[in-house]
């Protein structure tokens, strides 16, 4: 049995649907933290269990049986994000698990300026002594984060970030279908390559991709990090995701989110999504 950890968020419901097309539902196991919100998976015949990282008592149950576990990482950082860790892979090789995957980043790095990668590659740590096989999914950085950092630059003709560098755009429903096929093929031990859009660019790029879709030029301006982390504030941003965003920019700079590889591509066996169809996608209305 495959059992998804985080099978009611974003990532872990795209790969649970994907598994479905490659799987019969009785293969496939889900770790929720609330199973009410996953009864559909379960009058599709796929086992929910209630499994939370943060209660590890309830991770025998749901991980029983088991010959692969996908760990989708928490949504929390640090120490806190560490523990959980711990306890979801120390559940997945006490429940006889054969392999543990777990969704890192293409980024991850313990001197990364990005925190959440710094996360990453501490977990990969606790996956090499975890005592079982292992796969550390690269996953690129997502895509969907592009239109936030666009905000109102589409009306206003100026994208105002601070100084950035490549970043190989990925999706999430590309991500999962990548995840769905290594975990019915078979995953390589260790990190993977990068599991990347098709293309690495900047905001500079970005921005010019915006004009051609909406046809009003945007200027990328670069901005300093404590202006922008202001702006975030004041538009409501908690102060510790402003922090964490402004985090990303010299990683960037430093080329940590590139180059793009194609192994995504050759993973679910078509190209993988370039950043202008998820533009095209937040930008331009439907039928335009």
């Amino acid at each position: 049995m495959i059992v998804v950890t985080g099978a009611t968020g974003v990532l872990g419901r795209l790969v649970v649907d994907r598994l479905l097309e490659l799987v019969p539902p009785g293969r496939v196991g889900v770790s929720v933290r609330d199973p009410e919100k996953a009864r559909d998976l379960s009058d599709r015949g796929v086992r929910v269990r209630r499994g939370d990282f943060t209660a590890p008592d309830t991770l025998a149950d749901a991980f029983v049986g088991a010959d692969q576990v996908l760990v989708v990482s928490a949504n929390t950082l640090g120490p806190e994000a560490l523990a959980q860790h711990r306890a979801a892979i120390g559940a997945a090789v006490a429940a006889g698990a054969g392999r543990v995957l777990y969704t890192a980043h293409q980024g991850a790095r313990a001197d990364s300026s990005f925190a959440a990668a710094v996360d990453h590659a501490a977990t990969e740590e606790i996956l090499a002594t975890c005592g079982t096989a292992w796969t550390s999914l690269r996953n690129g950085f997502y895509a969907n984060t592009v239109p936030m950092l666009l905000a109102d630059a589409a009306s206003t003709g100026e994208l105002r970030l601070p100084e950035d560098g490549p970043v190989a755009w990925t999706t999430r429903e590309d991500l999962a279908a990548a995840t769905a096929r290594l975990l019915v093929d078979g995953a390589p031990d260790g990190p993977t390559a990068p599991l990347t859009g098709p293309e690495a660019v900047d905001l500079e790029q970005v921005a010019t991709t915006v004009g051609e879709l909406t046809g009003r030029a945007v200027r990328r301006v670069v901005v300093e990090p404590a202006e922008y982390r202001d702006l975030l504030v004041g538009r409501g941003v908690p102060a510790a995701a402003a922090d964490l965003l402004l985090g990303f920019f010299p990683a960037a700079a430093r080329g940590d989110f590139a180059p793009a590889d194609p192994t995504l591509a050759d993973l679910v066996g078509r190209p993988a999504t370039p950043i202008a169809d998820v533009l095209r996608a937040s930008l331009v209305p439907s039928g335009s």
